[in-house]
Protein backbone atom coordinates (compact mmCIF):
# COMPACT_ATOMS: atom_id res chain seq x y z
CA UNK A 1 0.00 0.00 0.00
CA UNK A 2 2.78 1.90 0.88
CA UNK A 3 4.99 1.43 -2.26
CA UNK A 4 1.52 2.11 -4.43
CA UNK A 5 1.19 5.70 -3.12
CA UNK A 6 4.89 6.52 -3.16
CA UNK A 7 4.75 5.27 -7.36
CA UNK A 8 1.44 7.84 -7.71
CA UNK A 9 3.64 10.65 -6.00
CA UNK A 10 6.13 10.43 -8.78
CA UNK A 11 3.81 10.55 -11.18
CA UNK A 12 1.90 13.67 -9.99
CA UNK A 13 5.47 15.07 -9.57
CA UNK A 14 6.02 16.66 -12.94
CA UNK A 15 8.03 19.23 -12.65
CA UNK A 16 10.86 16.23 -11.21
CA UNK A 17 12.51 16.32 -14.27
CA UNK A 18 13.24 19.76 -14.87
CA UNK A 19 14.53 20.35 -11.11
CA UNK A 20 17.15 17.48 -11.87
CA UNK A 21 18.07 19.42 -15.12
CA UNK A 22 18.46 22.49 -13.32
CA UNK A 23 20.69 21.05 -11.06
CA UNK A 24 22.66 19.37 -14.16
CA UNK A 25 23.37 22.97 -15.27
CA UNK A 26 25.49 23.62 -12.04
CA UNK A 27 27.21 20.45 -12.62
CA UNK A 28 28.50 21.03 -15.83
CA UNK A 29 25.59 20.79 -18.08
CA UNK A 30 23.98 24.69 -19.66
CA UNK A 31 21.24 25.09 -21.38
CA UNK A 32 20.07 27.82 -24.68
CA UNK A 33 16.80 27.46 -23.35
CA UNK A 34 15.60 29.27 -19.96
CA UNK A 35 14.29 26.50 -17.57
CA UNK A 36 11.61 26.32 -14.37
CA UNK A 37 13.27 26.49 -11.24
CA UNK A 38 10.25 26.59 -9.31
CA UNK A 39 9.75 24.54 -6.07
CA UNK A 40 10.01 24.34 -2.66
CA UNK A 41 12.68 22.12 -2.49
CA UNK A 42 15.67 20.99 -4.74
CA UNK A 43 16.61 17.28 -6.10
CA UNK A 44 19.28 16.84 -3.96
CA UNK A 45 17.26 17.02 -0.64
CA UNK A 46 14.45 15.06 -2.37
CA UNK A 47 17.35 12.27 -2.72
CA UNK A 48 18.54 12.34 0.89
CA UNK A 49 14.57 12.37 2.32
CA UNK A 50 13.99 9.26 0.00
CA UNK A 51 17.69 7.32 0.77
CA UNK A 52 16.26 7.82 4.37
CA UNK A 53 14.03 4.90 3.27
CA UNK A 54 15.54 1.76 2.86
CA UNK A 55 16.24 1.60 6.76
CA UNK A 56 12.50 1.35 6.85
CA UNK A 57 11.82 -0.69 3.96
CA UNK A 58 14.86 -2.17 1.43
CA UNK A 59 12.64 -2.94 -1.28
CA UNK A 60 10.77 0.49 -1.42
CA UNK A 61 13.79 2.13 -1.30
CA UNK A 62 15.48 0.14 -4.27
CA UNK A 63 12.45 0.84 -6.62
CA UNK A 64 12.51 4.59 -5.55
CA UNK A 65 16.03 5.10 -6.49
CA UNK A 66 15.79 3.12 -9.64
CA UNK A 67 12.47 5.59 -10.63
CA UNK A 68 14.61 8.54 -9.67
CA UNK A 69 17.64 7.49 -11.88
CA UNK A 70 14.74 6.31 -14.70
CA UNK A 71 13.14 10.16 -14.21
CA UNK A 72 16.39 11.88 -14.21
CA UNK A 73 17.67 10.17 -17.53
CA UNK A 74 14.48 10.84 -19.37
CA UNK A 75 14.45 14.15 -18.85
CA UNK A 76 17.83 14.80 -19.69
CA UNK A 77 17.26 13.04 -22.88
CA UNK A 78 14.62 15.76 -23.76
CA UNK A 79 16.42 18.74 -23.13
CA UNK A 80 19.39 17.39 -25.12
CA UNK A 81 16.83 17.30 -28.16
CA UNK A 82 15.65 20.72 -27.27
CA UNK A 83 19.30 22.84 -27.23
CA UNK A 84 21.03 21.82 -24.31
CA UNK A 85 24.83 20.69 -25.15
CA UNK A 86 26.61 18.67 -22.87
CA UNK A 87 30.59 19.53 -21.60
CA UNK A 88 33.23 16.40 -21.58
CA UNK A 89 33.61 14.10 -18.97
CA UNK A 90 36.75 15.82 -17.90
CA UNK A 91 35.73 19.29 -18.04
CA UNK A 92 32.71 18.15 -15.12
CA UNK A 93 35.49 16.95 -13.18
CA UNK A 94 37.64 20.02 -13.18
CA UNK A 95 34.64 22.07 -12.77
CA UNK A 96 33.77 19.41 -9.55
CA UNK A 97 37.74 19.27 -8.12
CA UNK A 98 37.54 23.28 -8.30
CA UNK A 99 34.44 23.41 -6.32
CA UNK A 100 35.75 20.66 -3.83
CA UNK A 101 38.78 23.40 -3.82
CA UNK A 102 36.90 26.57 -2.68
CA UNK A 103 34.79 24.74 -0.43
CA UNK A 104 37.06 23.32 1.31
CA UNK A 105 40.33 24.80 0.82
CA UNK A 106 42.43 22.24 -0.75
CA UNK A 107 43.49 22.70 -3.77
CA UNK A 108 44.49 18.91 -4.93
CA UNK A 109 47.48 18.35 -7.46
CA UNK A 110 45.07 15.31 -8.86
CA UNK A 111 41.32 15.47 -10.46
CA UNK A 112 38.90 12.58 -11.05
CA UNK A 113 39.22 11.23 -7.59
CA UNK A 114 40.70 9.51 -5.03
CA UNK A 115 41.66 6.70 -7.31
CA UNK A 116 43.33 8.85 -9.75
CA UNK A 117 45.52 10.13 -6.83
CA UNK A 118 46.29 6.86 -5.87
CA UNK A 119 47.69 5.96 -9.60
CA UNK A 120 49.66 8.81 -10.05
CA UNK A 121 51.07 8.71 -5.97
CA UNK A 122 52.31 5.05 -7.26
CA UNK A 123 53.39 6.28 -10.59
CA UNK A 124 55.57 9.29 -8.84
CA UNK A 125 56.87 6.83 -5.82
CA UNK A 126 58.14 4.62 -8.22
CA UNK A 127 59.98 7.17 -10.25
CA UNK A 128 61.54 8.31 -6.81
CA UNK A 129 62.47 5.13 -6.11
CA UNK A 130 64.05 4.77 -9.80
CA UNK A 131 66.21 8.04 -9.16
CA UNK A 132 67.34 6.44 -5.78
CA UNK A 133 68.71 3.01 -7.68
CA UNK A 134 70.45 5.47 -9.90
CA UNK A 135 72.35 7.49 -7.44
CA UNK A 136 73.44 4.03 -5.38
CA UNK A 137 74.17 2.55 -8.93
CA UNK A 138 76.10 6.04 -9.73
CA UNK A 139 78.28 5.77 -6.43
CA UNK A 140 78.87 1.70 -7.51
CA UNK A 141 80.51 3.06 -10.49
CA UNK A 142 82.56 5.71 -9.18
CA UNK A 143 83.92 3.34 -6.07
CA UNK A 144 85.10 0.85 -9.12
CA UNK A 145 86.31 3.89 -10.88
CA UNK A 146 84.12 2.68 -14.12
CA UNK A 147 83.14 5.92 -14.70
CA UNK A 148 85.41 6.51 -17.39
CA UNK A 149 85.60 3.37 -19.46
CA UNK A 150 83.28 5.08 -22.13
CA UNK A 151 85.46 7.72 -24.11
CA UNK A 152 82.44 8.93 -26.20
CA UNK A 153 78.64 10.11 -25.67
CA UNK A 154 75.23 9.68 -27.22
CA UNK A 155 72.45 11.22 -26.16
CA UNK A 156 69.70 8.72 -27.18
CA UNK A 157 72.55 5.62 -26.13
CA UNK A 158 74.38 2.92 -28.49
CA UNK A 159 73.86 -0.82 -28.46
CA UNK A 160 77.22 -2.18 -26.34
CA UNK A 161 79.88 -4.29 -28.14
CA UNK A 162 78.86 -7.48 -28.87
CA UNK A 163 81.62 -8.99 -30.75
CA UNK A 164 85.11 -9.39 -29.60
CA UNK A 165 86.00 -6.97 -32.81
CA UNK A 166 83.57 -4.58 -31.20
CA UNK A 167 85.39 -4.87 -27.72
CA UNK A 168 88.73 -4.83 -28.94
CA UNK A 169 87.49 -1.42 -30.69
CA UNK A 170 86.69 0.19 -27.54
CA UNK A 171 89.66 -1.42 -25.60
CA UNK A 172 91.79 1.01 -27.96
CA UNK A 173 89.69 3.91 -26.97
CA UNK A 174 89.94 3.90 -23.83
CA UNK A 175 93.87 2.87 -23.92
CA UNK A 176 94.12 6.56 -25.61
CA UNK A 177 92.69 7.75 -22.20
CA UNK A 178 94.90 9.74 -18.94
CA UNK A 179 93.17 6.77 -16.55
CA UNK A 180 94.83 3.76 -18.57
CA UNK A 181 97.65 5.56 -19.32
CA UNK A 182 98.43 6.06 -15.57
CA UNK A 183 96.63 3.99 -13.14
CA UNK A 184 95.20 0.93 -15.18
CA UNK A 185 98.16 0.26 -17.89
CA UNK A 186 98.35 -3.51 -18.59
CA UNK A 187 94.43 -4.08 -17.81
CA UNK A 188 92.88 -6.93 -19.81
CA UNK A 189 90.19 -6.87 -21.86
CA UNK A 190 88.41 -9.00 -19.76
CA UNK A 191 88.70 -6.83 -16.79
CA UNK A 192 87.68 -3.27 -19.24
CA UNK A 193 84.72 -5.08 -19.53
CA UNK A 194 83.30 -4.91 -16.14
CA UNK A 195 84.01 -1.22 -15.53
CA UNK A 196 82.84 -0.75 -19.14
CA UNK A 197 79.30 -2.77 -18.32
CA UNK A 198 79.19 -0.60 -15.07
CA UNK A 199 79.39 2.49 -16.92
CA UNK A 200 76.86 1.33 -19.54
CA UNK A 201 74.43 -0.05 -16.86
CA UNK A 202 74.61 3.70 -15.39
CA UNK A 203 73.92 5.40 -18.59
CA UNK A 204 70.85 3.36 -19.65
CA UNK A 205 69.15 2.41 -16.48
CA UNK A 206 68.66 6.78 -16.64
CA UNK A 207 67.47 6.70 -20.03
CA UNK A 208 64.86 4.00 -18.96
CA UNK A 209 63.69 6.62 -16.25
CA UNK A 210 63.15 8.58 -18.95
CA UNK A 211 61.25 6.45 -21.01
CA UNK A 212 59.24 5.27 -17.25
CA UNK A 213 58.70 8.56 -16.57
CA UNK A 214 57.27 10.28 -19.64
CA UNK A 215 54.91 7.44 -20.79
CA UNK A 216 52.53 7.88 -17.78
CA UNK A 217 53.34 11.37 -17.86
CA UNK A 218 52.10 11.95 -21.03
CA UNK A 219 49.02 9.15 -20.55
CA UNK A 220 47.72 10.88 -17.51
CA UNK A 221 47.93 14.49 -19.18
CA UNK A 222 45.34 12.58 -21.71
CA UNK A 223 42.94 11.31 -19.15
CA UNK A 224 42.79 14.95 -17.62
CA UNK A 225 44.02 13.32 -13.94
CA UNK A 226 46.70 16.24 -13.64
CA UNK A 227 46.31 19.61 -13.00
CA UNK A 228 48.38 22.61 -14.28
CA UNK A 229 49.77 23.30 -11.07
CA UNK A 230 51.31 19.57 -11.10
CA UNK A 231 51.90 19.23 -14.84
CA UNK A 232 54.35 22.61 -14.65
CA UNK A 233 56.16 21.16 -11.93
CA UNK A 234 56.64 17.43 -13.33
CA UNK A 235 57.79 19.35 -16.88
CA UNK A 236 60.41 21.36 -14.81
CA UNK A 237 61.25 17.78 -13.23
CA UNK A 238 61.50 15.63 -16.52
CA UNK A 239 63.53 18.88 -18.28
CA UNK A 240 66.23 18.67 -14.97
CA UNK A 241 66.63 14.95 -16.03
CA UNK A 242 67.24 15.45 -19.66
CA UNK A 243 69.64 17.60 -18.65
CA UNK A 244 71.30 15.11 -15.89
CA UNK A 245 72.08 13.29 -18.84
CA UNK A 246 74.51 16.48 -20.05
CA UNK A 247 75.94 17.10 -17.14
CA UNK A 248 76.95 13.82 -16.71
CA UNK A 249 78.80 13.54 -19.99
CA UNK A 250 80.31 17.13 -18.79
CA UNK A 251 81.43 15.86 -15.59
CA UNK A 252 82.96 12.34 -17.47
CA UNK A 253 84.53 14.38 -19.67
CA UNK A 254 86.68 16.41 -17.35
CA UNK A 255 88.31 12.72 -16.48
CA UNK A 256 89.27 12.26 -19.90
CA UNK A 257 91.19 15.32 -20.07
CA UNK A 258 95.35 15.10 -19.53
CA UNK A 259 95.99 16.22 -15.82
CA UNK A 260 97.96 18.96 -15.19
CA UNK A 261 101.11 17.32 -13.50
CA UNK A 262 101.88 13.15 -14.29
CA UNK A 263 102.21 13.17 -10.41
CA UNK A 264 98.17 13.94 -10.70
CA UNK A 265 95.59 10.85 -10.50
CA UNK A 266 93.43 11.37 -13.33
CA UNK A 267 90.23 11.90 -11.85
CA UNK A 268 86.82 13.77 -12.94
CA UNK A 269 86.30 17.62 -11.53
CA UNK A 270 84.83 17.82 -8.24
CA UNK A 271 83.05 20.59 -9.14
CA UNK A 272 81.24 18.53 -11.85
CA UNK A 273 81.01 15.24 -9.84
CA UNK A 274 79.05 17.55 -7.03
CA UNK A 275 77.03 19.30 -9.68
CA UNK A 276 76.01 15.79 -11.21
CA UNK A 277 75.49 14.38 -7.21
CA UNK A 278 73.18 17.13 -6.26
CA UNK A 279 71.21 17.56 -9.58
CA UNK A 280 70.29 13.86 -9.02
CA UNK A 281 69.24 14.65 -5.40
CA UNK A 282 67.57 17.62 -6.25
CA UNK A 283 65.30 15.34 -9.04
CA UNK A 284 64.80 12.60 -6.07
CA UNK A 285 63.73 15.33 -3.44
CA UNK A 286 61.27 16.93 -5.82
CA UNK A 287 59.86 13.87 -7.19
CA UNK A 288 59.22 11.94 -3.65
CA UNK A 289 57.48 15.59 -1.98
CA UNK A 290 55.06 15.64 -5.18
CA UNK A 291 54.23 12.28 -4.76
CA UNK A 292 53.73 13.24 -0.91
CA UNK A 293 51.54 16.12 -1.68
CA UNK A 294 49.68 13.87 -4.09
CA UNK A 295 48.82 11.15 -1.75
CA UNK A 296 48.36 13.21 1.40
CA UNK A 297 47.59 16.34 0.98
CA UNK A 298 46.45 17.06 4.51
CA UNK A 299 48.79 16.03 7.28
CA UNK A 300 47.90 14.03 9.95
CA UNK A 301 46.45 16.50 13.12
CA UNK A 302 44.36 14.85 16.19
CA UNK A 303 43.91 18.39 17.68
CA UNK A 304 44.74 21.92 17.69
CA UNK A 305 47.41 21.25 20.51
CA UNK A 306 48.71 19.02 17.62
CA UNK A 307 48.89 21.57 15.03
CA UNK A 308 50.49 24.05 17.57
CA UNK A 309 53.37 21.80 18.24
CA UNK A 310 54.06 20.81 14.68
CA UNK A 311 54.50 24.27 13.66
CA UNK A 312 57.13 24.67 16.48
CA UNK A 313 58.48 21.40 14.93
CA UNK A 314 58.69 22.80 11.30
CA UNK A 315 60.98 25.67 13.11
CA UNK A 316 63.60 23.19 13.29
CA UNK A 317 63.20 20.38 10.69
CA UNK A 318 63.77 23.09 7.75
CA UNK A 319 66.71 24.47 8.66
CA UNK A 320 67.90 21.17 9.74
CA UNK A 321 66.82 19.31 6.56
CA UNK A 322 69.25 22.24 4.84
CA UNK A 323 71.89 21.03 6.87
CA UNK A 324 71.32 17.47 5.86
CA UNK A 325 71.30 18.33 2.15
CA UNK A 326 74.56 20.59 2.69
CA UNK A 327 76.59 17.46 4.46
CA UNK A 328 75.33 15.56 1.74
CA UNK A 329 76.96 17.93 -0.96
CA UNK A 330 79.90 18.05 1.00
CA UNK A 331 80.49 14.29 0.54
CA UNK A 332 80.30 14.69 -3.28
CA UNK A 333 83.37 16.99 -2.85
CA UNK A 334 84.91 13.93 -0.47
CA UNK A 335 84.21 11.94 -3.34
CA UNK A 336 85.76 14.06 -6.16
CA UNK A 337 89.08 14.96 -4.69
CA UNK A 338 89.19 10.79 -3.26
CA UNK A 339 89.55 12.35 0.14
CA UNK A 340 87.91 9.31 1.85
CA UNK A 341 91.27 7.44 1.35
CA UNK A 342 93.34 10.07 3.53
CA UNK A 343 93.32 10.27 6.95
CA UNK A 344 91.89 6.69 7.38
CA UNK A 345 91.81 7.44 11.17
CA UNK A 346 88.95 8.57 13.62
CA UNK A 347 88.13 11.09 15.13
CA UNK A 348 91.97 12.51 15.27
CA UNK A 349 93.30 13.09 11.14
CA UNK A 350 96.58 10.98 11.37
CA UNK A 351 98.33 12.03 14.59
CA UNK A 352 96.39 15.74 14.56
CA UNK A 353 93.18 17.00 15.35
CA UNK A 354 93.18 19.53 12.33
CA UNK A 355 96.11 19.03 9.49
CA UNK A 356 98.68 21.53 8.98
CA UNK A 357 97.68 22.14 5.25
CA UNK A 358 93.94 22.68 5.70
CA UNK A 359 94.79 26.45 4.06
CA UNK A 360 97.65 25.32 1.51
CA UNK A 361 96.01 26.53 -1.67
CA UNK A 362 95.22 30.06 -2.84
CA UNK A 363 92.99 31.55 -3.15
CA UNK A 364 91.51 30.63 0.33
CA UNK A 365 88.00 29.57 -0.86
CA UNK A 366 90.09 26.51 -3.25
CA UNK A 367 90.79 24.75 0.28
CA UNK A 368 87.60 24.25 0.63
CA UNK A 369 86.82 22.71 -2.38
CA UNK A 370 90.38 21.16 -3.97
CA UNK A 371 92.30 20.38 -0.42
CA UNK A 372 92.03 16.91 0.37
CA UNK A 373 92.85 17.92 4.22
CA UNK A 374 90.04 20.21 4.40
CA UNK A 375 87.31 19.18 2.40
CA UNK A 376 87.47 15.60 4.67
CA UNK A 377 87.36 18.25 7.43
CA UNK A 378 84.49 19.88 6.66
CA UNK A 379 82.80 16.60 5.78
CA UNK A 380 83.40 15.19 9.80
CA UNK A 381 82.46 18.49 10.94
CA UNK A 382 79.24 18.61 9.04
CA UNK A 383 78.52 14.67 10.11
CA UNK A 384 78.78 15.68 13.53
CA UNK A 385 76.68 19.18 13.51
CA UNK A 386 73.92 17.20 11.60
CA UNK A 387 73.95 14.45 13.95
CA UNK A 388 73.85 17.04 17.06
CA UNK A 389 71.05 18.64 15.21
CA UNK A 390 68.81 16.09 14.45
CA UNK A 391 69.68 14.88 18.40
CA UNK A 392 68.55 18.69 19.31
CA UNK A 393 65.54 18.47 17.13
CA UNK A 394 64.49 15.21 19.30
CA UNK A 395 65.12 16.57 22.44
CA UNK A 396 63.63 19.76 22.19
CA UNK A 397 60.20 18.04 20.81
CA UNK A 398 59.50 15.42 22.99
CA UNK A 399 57.44 17.46 25.64
CA UNK A 400 55.69 19.07 22.99
CA UNK A 401 52.21 17.99 21.96
CA UNK A 402 51.81 16.04 18.52
CA UNK A 403 50.79 13.61 16.32
CA UNK A 404 51.82 10.35 16.88
CA UNK A 405 52.97 9.86 13.59
CA UNK A 406 55.26 13.17 13.67
CA UNK A 407 56.86 11.56 17.23
CA UNK A 408 57.71 8.47 15.73
CA UNK A 409 59.02 9.85 12.14
CA UNK A 410 61.52 11.88 14.48
CA UNK A 411 62.86 9.29 16.02
CA UNK A 412 63.54 7.23 13.24
CA UNK A 413 65.22 10.44 12.14
CA UNK A 414 67.69 10.19 14.90
CA UNK A 415 68.14 6.18 14.33
CA UNK A 416 68.92 6.86 10.72
CA UNK A 417 71.45 9.76 11.28
CA UNK A 418 73.13 7.49 13.93
CA UNK A 419 73.67 4.76 11.38
CA UNK A 420 74.92 7.26 8.83
CA UNK A 421 77.26 8.82 10.66
CA UNK A 422 78.65 5.19 11.46
CA UNK A 423 78.65 4.09 7.93
CA UNK A 424 80.67 7.14 7.67
CA UNK A 425 83.32 5.93 10.60
CA UNK A 426 83.10 2.70 8.79
CA UNK A 427 83.68 3.34 5.44
CA UNK A 428 86.81 5.41 6.13
CA UNK A 429 88.35 2.94 8.62
CA UNK A 430 88.22 0.45 6.15
CA UNK A 431 90.35 2.49 3.12
CA UNK A 432 86.61 3.07 1.44
CA UNK A 433 85.39 -0.50 0.37
CA UNK A 434 82.80 -0.21 -2.29
CA UNK A 435 80.00 -2.23 -0.27
CA UNK A 436 80.55 0.47 2.61
CA UNK A 437 81.05 3.15 0.19
CA UNK A 438 77.86 2.46 -1.99
CA UNK A 439 76.38 2.29 1.51
CA UNK A 440 77.08 5.61 3.05
CA UNK A 441 76.17 7.02 -0.28
CA UNK A 442 72.30 5.41 0.09
CA UNK A 443 72.46 6.38 3.80
CA UNK A 444 73.00 10.29 2.85
CA UNK A 445 69.88 10.02 0.06
CA UNK A 446 67.80 7.91 2.86
CA UNK A 447 68.46 10.18 5.90
CA UNK A 448 67.24 13.32 3.67
CA UNK A 449 64.12 11.20 2.59
CA UNK A 450 63.34 11.25 6.38
CA UNK A 451 64.03 15.35 6.69
CA UNK A 452 61.27 15.71 3.46
CA UNK A 453 58.81 13.64 5.03
CA UNK A 454 58.75 15.03 8.11
CA UNK A 455 58.84 18.67 7.04
CA UNK A 456 56.13 17.36 4.48
CA UNK A 457 54.27 16.05 7.69
CA UNK A 458 54.38 18.93 10.23
CA UNK A 459 52.94 21.15 7.10
CA UNK A 460 49.87 23.94 8.18
CA UNK A 461 46.65 22.09 7.92
CA UNK A 462 43.85 23.67 5.46
CA UNK A 463 41.44 25.94 7.59
CA UNK A 464 38.48 23.60 6.75
CA UNK A 465 40.54 20.60 8.45
CA UNK A 466 41.22 23.52 11.45
CA UNK A 467 37.73 24.17 11.91
CA UNK A 468 36.83 20.42 12.36
CA UNK A 469 40.00 20.23 15.04
CA UNK A 470 39.25 19.86 18.60
CA UNK A 471 41.54 21.90 20.92
CA UNK A 472 42.98 18.53 22.71
CA UNK A 473 42.85 15.40 21.84
CA UNK A 474 40.26 12.92 22.98
CA UNK A 475 42.16 10.22 24.96
CA UNK A 476 41.34 6.83 24.15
Amino acid sequence: MLESRLISIFRRNKDLGVKISSNLGKWGFTATKKMSNEGSFSTLNQYRHFSAIPKLAPSIGKFIRRTFVNYGLISFHQLNHKGVHRTSFRKISTVAASAAENKEGLKFLVTAGPHARKVVGIWLFASAAWVFSMVVLGGMTRLTRSGLSMTDWKFTGSLPPLTDEDWLVEFEKYKQSPEYKCVNKGMSVEDFKFIYWMEYAHRMWGRALGIMFALPFSYFLRKGYITVRLGLRLSGLFALGAGQGLIGWWMVKSGLEEPASKYVEPRVSPYRLAAHLTSAFAIYCGLFWTALSVVMPEPPAESLACVRGAAKVKRLALPVGILVGITAISGAFVAGNDAGRAFNTFPKMGDTWIPDDIFSMKPLMRNFFENTSTVQLDHRILATATLAAIGGLWYSTKKLDMHPAVRHLIGSTVGMAALQVTLGISTLLSYVPVSLGTAHQAGALTLLTFMILLNHTVRRPSPSLLKTLPSVAKMV
